[in-house]
């Protein structure tokens, strides 16, 4: 897979993918992560790529002519599945869309910056808009490196457990059972006995049943 980011900071997000598990998968050759910086983009003086709204009103947008030129730019190198935009009144995003974006093969991620981008652009570019959450950053960055984490990881062959994946938390709207390592006593607190058991089956009952009781007291809104 694929995944193109496209910034006006950049620096917010690049060290980001150069640790832990979206490091394996980029190692691996699984996954290709590249942020680009819109101001490379740009014909204007200074790198300029906002400026004030149409109308008046509080704050910058992102222009349309910058944003043109590097999503134009980018899909002559590299035919998109989508071409996503992170925004607050965006899709919320969840598990399962997660689950299905990972099955696609080149990602275009735009980060938005300050008020927004230039309305022109959603019009005709973005084939997706998604929010990680109903309230406001200051910019679109931390959104493309949440997608970017949640969507890589459920690649084959990037963790190295693949079932992993599947008992997290959302999958099937479950929140995840609790789970426990060693030692097996700390303080006088014990670990449950059915996990030390090494009856499978009954492992995995327990843990279903611990999943549906957690999931209907902390979010009963999934059921």
């Amino acid at each position: 897979m694929k995944i193109d980011i496209l910034s006006v900071v950049p620096q917010l997000i690049t060290g980001f993918f150069d640790y832990s598990i979206l490091k394996r998968a980029k190692e691996k050759g699984l996954l290709e992560i590249n942020v680009h910086n819109l101001r490379d983009y740009t014909n204007y003086k200074h790198g300029q790529v906002d400026d004030y709204q149409f109308g008046g009103g509080a704050g910058l947008v992102l222009m349309i002519e910058p944003l043109a030129n590097a999503i134009e730019s980018l899909q002559k190198k590299t035919l998109y599945d989508e071409v996503i935009f992170l925004t607050p009144d965006g899709e919320v995003f969840n598990q399962q869309m997660a689950n299905s974006l990972s099955l696609k093969n080149n990602l275009l991620l735009i980060c938005g910056h300050y008020k927004g981008i230039d309305q022109r652009v959603r019009d005709h570019f973005i084939t997706k808009e998604i929010s990680i959450g109903d309230y406001v950053l200051s910019g679109g960055e931390l959104g493309a490196a949440v997608l970017a984490d949640a969507i890589g990881r459920l690649i084959p062959g990037v963790l190295n457990d693949e079932t992993s994946a599947l008992t997290d938390s959302f999958q099937d709207n479950l929140l995840a059972p609790p789970v426990y390592t060693r030692p097996e006593t700390f303080r006088g607190w014990k670990v449950p006995d059915i996990l030390l058991s090494g009856n499978h089956a009954k492992i995995e009952e327990w843990r279903y049943e611990k999943a549906v009781e957690i999931t209907q007291q902390k979010r009963p809104d999934l059921g």
